[in-house]
């Protein structure tokens, strides 16, 4: 593969979505093309991760042919690679349901092109190698969920965008903060330009730059916001009981990877020599976001709201994964981040199938109460979906909670673990309380499930994949600790971005 090949999977879905915009008078051939454009993208993704692995380097593209740290880089590595593929399949399964979703949203002339530059962000956080334009794409994330959630058929729908859009705004405000001090600290902005210049100050041990620590702080709250940690997760709750269907699903599987994934870059690229105390504060904030998500999700009485602070604690496990470090845990947060994304966009859209045959739209437990009697396909997914959320073999999710059970092993951290295997159990009994609600309590009298609903196609391609990738879980197992080893070991990333150092 050619270098420039590395920046197609952003390049094809943004043409892609300038052609949608053209297409907005023709609504069937606007979503067959969206369609066509994640397809080919995803392909291009998949054929990324296969090079990379199989040639054992990163491939770097230097947009205009400026050399770093002058330049904009692009970079896929074996963590990126693996991230773009996760995103873009997710987004295709979302553009899948939203085809056939009966929400009023995907009317809209400008669903299908926003849903492809939501893709574009996501894609190029994955991807940049300079902390400037993490700000660009983290932006065209938050610009282009907003307005999604916006078009909701739903009245708290544009209150939910609000509140996303001004909430990312302090995130916003936080990286470009960073950035700036950052630049000021060090003049440049590549990342293995940087990683290089901080190493070399840390190791000689004079004192760091005046502004390096709240840059450093500053680039930390940005993730935290970017994924929902607690305390920084009280807009996801509103966000998903108010968001489409297909927005809420990619927001809460996909979405907040972007804070995830930058949380694995700090520590083992950026800010390398400062990663023991970093990941002390994510065991930390980590363990927290695992009780309280747990205690969260127990308590409410609304499916996408359960499934809000379901992935708090979800991403807790992640961050404690990144906490504990090592190749080991690295591993469990990439195949946590992996599997979390195709069981909670699952179980998103499978609360979303069940509001849409309601005689009132609504995922609320009271409303969907019994509806299950009528929809026995969805609550065989519901209960395998949920099996795999709480970590039950032979599901994906026991997969995902084994490598970071055996992470918390490997670093002796028992009382974190016990943390962890109550967030277990609290998962299984919230989901199954759920179950139980919807297919086995009788309905109220008089009430039936609507004729025409959303349709269940997408769900079960992510429900069959938790299978596979639970009953044949080494090639992804594999892969994550590969990349695992490959960012523990930041010099190979360094030596193709920046040759010269």
């Amino acid at each position: 593969m050619n270098s420039q090949d590395a920046i197609l999977p952003i390049a094809i879905p943004l043409a892609g979505a300038g052609v949608a915009m053209l297409l907005r008078g023709w609504p069937k051939a606007q979503r067959l093309w969206t369609f066509g454009i994640l397809m080919a993208s995803l392909a291009m993704c998949v054929n990324l991760l296969n090079h990379v692995f199989s040639s054992s380097k990163p491939l770097v593209f230097q947009l205009g042919g400026w050399a770093a740290p002058f330049g904009i880089s692009i970079v896929v590595d074996a963590l990126s690679a693996i991230m773009i593929v996760m995103v873009q399949f997710v987004m295709l399964m979302g553009c899948i349901y939203a085809l056939d979703a009966k929400d009023i949203a995907k009317r809209y002339s400008v669903f299908m092109p926003l849903f492809l530059t939501l893709t574009v962000g996501l894609t190029g956080a994955m991807l940049t190698g300079d902390t400037f334009n993490l700000f660009v794409f983290m932006e065209l994330i938050v610009i282009s969920a907003a307005a999604l959630t916006a078009m909701s058929d739903d009245r708290s729908g544009t209150e939910a965008a609000y509140k996303y859009f001004y909430i990312s705004q302090l995130a916003t405000i936080f990286l470009l903060l960073a950035n700036g001090l950052i630049y000021m600290s060090y003049g440049t902005l590549n990342m293995a330009d940087l990683a290089i210049r901080i190493k070399t100050d840390a190791l000689a041990g004079g004192p760091m730059p005046p502004m390096f620590t709240l840059a450093m702080v500053c680039f930390f709250a940005t993730f935290m916001i970017k994924c929902a940690a607690f305390p920084f997760h009280f807009w996801q709750p509103d966000f998903h009981a108010a968001a489409p269907t297909a927005v809420s699903a990619m927001l809460s599987s996909v979405v907040v990877k972007s804070g995830v994934y930058g949380f694995i870059r700090m520590t083992t690229l950026l800010f390398e020599p400062f990663a023991p105390q970093l990941q002390q504060v994510l065991m930390l904030i980590g363990a927290i976001g695992v009780i309280y998500g747990g205690f969260s999700a127990f308590g409410t009485h609304h499916a996408k709201r359960m499934f809000a602070y379901s992935t708090l604690a979800q991403i807790g496990f992640m961050l404690m994964g990144i906490g504990w470090g090592g190749t080991l845990g690295i591993a469990a947060a990439i195949v946590f981040m992996v599997n979390h994304a195709l069981i909670k966009s699952a179980m998103l859209m499978l609360s979303g199938y069940l509001a849409s045959k309601a005689q009132i739209k609504s995922a609320s437990f009271e409303n969907i109460k019994g509806l299950g009697k009528y929809l026995p396909q969805s609550g065989v997914l519901f209960f395998v979906g949920s099996m795999a959320l709480a970590g039950l073999p032979p599901l994906n999710g026991f997969v995902s909670k084994m490598m970071v059970f055996r992470a918390g092993i490997e670093a002796e951290q028992w009382a974190w673990l016990a943390a962890i295997g109550l967030a277990s159990l609290l998962t299984l009994i919230y989901t199954m309380r759920a179950f139980q609600w919807v297919w086995f309590v009788p309905p109220a009298a008089g009430v039936k499930a609507k004729k025409d609903g959303d349709s269940l196609f997408a769900p079960t391609v992510l429900i069959l994949a938790c299978v596979v990738l639970g009953i044949w879980g080494e090639s992804l197992v594999s892969v994550a600790i590969q990349a695992s080893e490959w960012v523990q070991q930041p010099a190979a990333y360094i030596a193709a971005v920046h040759p010269a150092k």
